[in-house]
């Protein structure tokens, strides 16, 4: 009988991930990504990260007061394999209703996104964090405990702080999380690099240096990652496309017309009040 359940449970759940992840009609990004840019620009071990707008996009964002509710992991060429269209399938994420997928950078082709890229790894350090990630495809998240994806179709309720990253829990004993960014910091824990650490202060045990204190880090749990640690992170670097392929301010070309608030043309309004 509780293999019965438990398969309910699981047909249940795959159906309230797929609607969670289902994207809303009539959102505009600000800006969209350029994917030629963003593929001369990107390398293998660089987080992107991604302002989605399904509902359980809006609740990330919400609990952890952030632009970013999602986060993929660019490894270039190393899962080996194409898209339909013969893209090559260069990014791994976690997705709610499939696990650990790879897909290619076109996906956020109209998204907002950011790239997010650790300072000084070596050549092995990238490869291992490349690896791990690649190791991890084909991952599933618990998805029996329905009430954890119940409360993303529900009006987000005022919450504490302190309470808000549980909330982003997955999978009732489940190791897995709700969004894939746990996933990735634990890839660089693997080789020890920091994504925001927590840094307490000891005094030196030197008596000549008695008024002197010292960093500590401490490794957080991978668990407790959001999308928006890596862009907060003093370690990681924002990488910009348009800056990176040489951007010259005196180059550009622009238009005589206003845009007003509504994004329409505002230069004919402007010209009607002077007259």
């Amino acid at each position: 009988m509780s293999r019965f359940y438990d398969m309910i449970a699981q047909r249940l759940g795959r159906f309230l991930a797929r609607r969670l992840e289902e994207t809303p009609s009539g959102f505009v990004p600000y800006t969209h990504a350029n994917v030629v840019a963003l593929r001369q620009v990107l390398q293998p071990g660089d987080v992107l990260l991604v302002e989605g707008h399904a509902r359980i996009s809006q609740g990330i964002k919400y609990l952890t007061q952030s632009t970013w509710s999602h986060a993929a992991l660019y490894v270039g060429n190393a899962v080996g394999r194409v898209s339909p269209t013969g893209e090559p399938l260069s990014l791994i994420e976690v997705d709610l209703a499939k696990g650990c997928i790879a897909v290619p950078l076109s996906k956020y082709e109209y998204f907002n996104t950011r790239i997010c890229r650790a300072s000084h790894l070596t050549v092995q350090d990238k490869a291992e964090v490349v690896d791990f990630m690649i190791r991890s495809l084909g991952k599933k998240y618990d998805l029996k405990n329905i009430s954890d994806m119940l409360r993303f179709f529900i009006p987000t309720p005022p919450i504490p702080v302190r309470w808000r990253r549980r909330m982003l829990s997955f999978g009732s004993g489940d190791p897995t999380r709700a969004i894939c960014s746990s996933l990735i910091a634990e890839a660089f824990q693997k080789i020890k690099y920091p994504v925001l650490p927590k840094i307490t202060k000891e005094f030196r045990a030197d008596s000549m240096a008695r008024n002197q204190r010292r960093e500590i880090l401490h490794i957080r749990h991978h668990s407790l990652y959001a999308p928006r640690d890596f862009d907060l992170s003093p370690y990681f670097h924002i990488i910009k496309p348009t800056l990176e392929a040489g951007f010259n301010y005196r180059n550009l070309v622009w238009s005589s017309k206003t845009i007003g608030a509504d994004g329409e043309d505002a230069t004919e309004g402007l010209k009607k009040r002077k007259m």
